[in-house]
């Protein structure tokens, strides 16, 4: 779900102006790969404390993809984030749960 997500937000990114390539298009398709990879290096740490630390993080990349498909519609830039939203949205969900779960086991 998450590679979904950074997949459709590449898109989005690619209809951003040349003029952000090094500004909202590179903030965006970072925290987009930001999200998989902190799930993929929290689950390598072998324990439910750093893996729990770690989809917190990827929380905080899916916020951030968020805040700035938002900013990139505001200004104009992007017309259609609608599937990128929907599938940060859903990860969101899933990445809360997750960490609840986790949380939830005694150590």
């Amino acid at each position: 779900m998450a590679r979904d997500a950074a997949g459709e937000i590449y898109l989005v990114a690619a209809e951003l102006p040349e003029t952000e390539k090094f500004g909202i298009r590179s903030q965006l398709t970072r925290a987009a790969v930001s999200i998989s990879s902190n799930i993929a290096e929290g689950h390598g740490r072998g324990s439910d404390p750093d893996f729990a630390r770690f989809l917190k993080i990827a929380q905080g990349s899916t916020r951030e993809c968020q805040s700035l498909l938002e900013i990139a519609r505001y200004l104009g830039m992007v017309s259609e984030t609608e599937k990128a939203d929907e599938l940060l949205d859903r990860v969101s969900k899933m990445l809360y749960r997750f960490i609840q779960k986790l949380n939830a086991k005694p150590n």
